[in-house]
Order: structure tokens, then C-alpha cells, then sequence
């Protein structure tokens, strides 16, 4: 592997998030926050404890998941379509870089800023509710995994992707509302039988279960099943963005 040219867009991918801080970074910390504001102050005042911690420690986990998850995947999407769209794809298909050396420059900035975005607002919300992390070292491991995989989503998204519209499709119109109804923001105990039933065809449900029990010992469904599921969702990507490259897929703007 040429560790230099890896490097190199590494590092440019990093230094546009540096260039456009508020977008990458303000922004999503600011709109986590109003969620804690509204669900966590305002109406988490209301709620009774959720999984033997206050509503707004609960929702904790969830509000990173979805930040995590839409986040990894606009980054790497836009990491890849931007040089498409603005014809400098050519200069990187004209360097001694493979598809390989593509894929993790690209998918490992994607998942360092999102890493980066999920501490900084796990930071933000020691502020507002009380924290406690039982199991760090799988909270680590959910988070690597969760942003490896989704930012390996949204590489696919760019490649894939002929306009700017295409890239928010995905983000906006199927991980987030799976996001919502995956248990960010509630137990799946607390619905009735069928609805819970359906929820656990959800497969976010198992990302965000399996977060949270790293966070409070507490989880929806086991952390195993969780774990299998992250896996298998990382796996399946790893296979996709080999079979477009395997396939003869070329990148072009």
C-alpha cells in the first residue's frame, strides 16, 4: 500500500473539514445541543426515568448515534463527489494510487471527523445531564465501527451519485427517519407488542441498543446481537465498494 498517497489525501480531506469548521462541525454540535435543550430540559423534566437513568442521560446515546450515522455518511459522500464535480477526479485517477489506497483515504477522513463530531458532543452533553460511561472500551468499539461502516455507505453514495440532490437522499430520507424510529429518543420496551415487534426490523435499533448499553449497562436487545449486527453491516459495505471496483468501476467526473 503507498502509505504516502494515503496520507496525502488524508490529509487534504482533513484539512477541508478545518476550512469549513461551522459547517463540519458547529453546526451538528448546535443542533445536538437544542436537542438536549428541548427533549432533555423541556420535556425530559416530564418524563419519568427511562432504563434506570433521567430521560435526559437516556437520550444521550441516540442524539450521537444520529449525528454519527448521517455525518459519516454526508462526509464521505461529499468527500468523493466533490472532486467529480469539479473535474480534479483526473488528477487522482492519473497518480500511482490504487482503488484501495481511494477507499480508506477517503473513508478514513470521513470517519475521523465524525469520530471527532460524536466526542465533541458527547463532551457538550456532560453539560446539560449527568454522564456515565460503564463500558468505555465497547463504547470506543460502536463508535469505530458504526463510523467505518457508514462512512463506507456514504463513499458508495458518492461514487454512485450524478448530483448534488443524490447525495442527501440516503441521509436524509432513510437514515434518518430510521434513526428516529430506531429508539433515539425512547425505549422499544415502552411500545406496545406489535409495534415492538416491527421495530425490531429496524437494523438501527441494534446500533443504537447496542451504543447505549455501553453507556448504561441497559439495552433493547442483546449486546452480542448488537455487535453481529454492526459487523454485518460493515462486512456488507466492504463487499459492495468491492464488487463496484471489481466490476471494472472507474471514478469520473
Amino acid at each position: 500500500m503507498n502509505l504516502y498517497a494515503v496520507r496525502a489525501i488524508y490529509t487534504c480531506e482533513m484539512a477541508r473539514t478545518w476550512r469549513t469548521l461551522m459547517q463540519s462541525i458547529v453546526a451538528p454540535v448546535i443542533s445536538t445541543s437544542l436537542y438536549f435543550i428541548v427533549f432533555g430540559s423541556a420535556i425530559g423534566s416530564r418524563m419519568p426515568i427511562v432504563g434506570g437513568v433521567s430521560y435526559g442521560a437516556f437520550i444521550v446515546p441516540g442524539l450521537i448515534m444520529l449525528s454519527l450515522l448521517t455525518q459519516s455518511i454526508s462526509n464521505a459522500a461529499f468527500g468523493i463527489y466533490f472532486p467529480k464535480f469539479a473535474g480534479t477526479i483526473y488528477e487522482l485517477l492519473s497518480a500511482p494510487v490504487s482503488t484501495m489506497e481511494i477507499v480508506v483515504s477517503y473513508v478514513g477522513a470521513a470517519a475521523t471527523k465524525s469520530i471527532v463530531l460524536g466526542v465533541i458532543i458527547l463532551a457538550t452533553a456532560a453539560f446539560f445531564v449527568p454522564l456515565r460511561v460503564e463500558h468505555p472500551a465497547w463504547m470506543l468499539g460502536f463508535l469505530l465501527l458504526t463510523a467505518a461502516t457508514f462512512s463506507l455507505i456514504g463513499f458508495i453514495i458518492g461514487i454512485w451519485a450524478d448530483g448534488f440532490e443524490k447525495l442527501q437522499v440516503v441521509p436524509l430520507l432513510i437514515v434518518t427517519p430510521l434513526t428516529f424510529l430506531g429508539g433515539s429518543f425512547y425505549s422499544i420496551k415502552m411500545l406496545p407488542p406489535f409495534w415492538r415487534t416491527v421495530a425490531l426490523f429496524n437494523p438501527v435499533v441494534y446500533l443504537i441498543s447496542g451504543f447505549r448499553w455501553s453507556f448504561y449497562g441497559s439495552a433493547d436487545v442483546g449486546v452480542g446481537i448488537s455487535l453481529g449486527v454492526t459487523l454485518g453491516f460493515l462486512l456488507a459495505s466492504v463487499a459492495i465498494v468491492a464488487w463496484i471496483f471489481k466490476t471494472g468501476y472507474r471514478l469520473k467526473a
